[in-house]
């Protein structure tokens, strides 16, 4: 459910105070903030801001088309490893089938003959193998 429209967009108060203030000054100086839940308003285009995103702070400088997106978007909170390489010459084999079942039985090679149940008779030998 998104957010009433009578509401206006959430912005931290004392977001907005350090805002107002450097705007004031003139100042261009990183603003250090926890409110990652806050909006981003025109007023903030131009400014630059430390975001938390729970162990450090990611630098972001903000620009017109992050306006009405949130801080938090913009500062991951999850370290992407990427892919292993045994991952990526599997898919550069097409290799998207799943692998085998842990426990299951070998493939055989293709054109090789089935092998016999366990359990299940021999098979009865025949001229050809009483000659070997």
């Amino acid at each position: 459910m998104t957010r009433g429209v009578w509401k206006g967009p959430f912005v931290h108060p004392s977001l907005l105070k350090k805002v107002d203030k450097l705007k004031d000054k003139g100042k261009k100086q990183p603003i250090k903030t926890w409110s990652r839940n806050s909006t981003i308003i025109p007023e903030f285009v131009g400014h630059s801001f430390l975001i938390h995103n729970g162990r450090s702070f990611i630098p972001i400088t903000i620009s017109e088309e992050m306006v009405g997106h949130k801080l938090g978007e913009f500062s991951p909170t999850r370290k992407f490893s990427g892919h292993t390489p045994a991952d990526k010459k599997a898919a550069a084999e097409g290799g998207s089938a799943p692998k085998a079942a842990p426990g299951a039985a070998p493939k055989a090679a293709p054109g090789a003959a089935p092998k016999a149940a366990p359990g299940a008779a021999a098979p009865a030998k025949g001229k050809e193998d009483a000659k070997k």
